[in-house]
């Protein structure tokens, strides 16, 4: 009787331990870029799931579209060159304004991505905005993620460029 108590002290101390460290765990990545071309234009490249493959570095959509409540599923590209998969749930669609996707483990790591599109003067203001949470934020170096999402936002902006011109 006595280990048996034992056993739930200890089940219950670690299993507090990891739902703090999971509370703890967090991170951000935020970028962002000036489009000199109307809402309208980047929300056309940001939602056409097929032109993904010629434009973005780092996700490509492999199954889903960019429709609330959908699934996707993305081919993510590294740096280094390692490439996964990574599946998102569309959280939320305002045209022209926002796409917020989630995903991941939750206590483990999950993100929270979002693409906020501001009309500015002359252009469109574009953010992409990231945040982790979970106990894998302090163990996972995502020091990667910023500087590749900056280089995404270029690849958006030339995109755009392309199609507006």
């Amino acid at each position: 009787m006595k280990i048996r108590k034992i056993v739930i002290w200890f089940v219950g101390i670690f299993g507090g331990v990891i739902m703090a460290l999971s509370l703890i765990g967090c991170g951000t990545v935020h970028t962002e870029i000036f489009i000199p071309a109307a809402p309208s234009a980047v929300w056309s490249v940001l939602t056409d799931v097929a032109g993904y493959e010629e434009w973005n570095p780092v996700l490509i959509p492999i199954e889903g579209n960019f429709q609330q409540g959908e699934k996707i599923k993305y081919r993510m590209i590294q740096p280094d060159g390692k490439e996964s998969e990574v599946k998102a749930k569309v959280i939320e669609v305002t045209t022209e304004k926002v796409m917020n996707q989630f995903g991941g483990i939750w206590g483990i790591l999950t993100f929270n991505h979002k693409w906020i599109l501001n009309p500015v003067d002359g252009g469109t203001e574009v953010t992409q905005h990231e945040e982790y949470r979970g106990i894998g934020v302090l163990f996972w170096d995502y020091s990667w993620v910023e500087p590749t999402y900056a280089q995404a936002n270029e690849a958006l902006k030339k995109r755009v460029m392309e199609t507006v011109e």
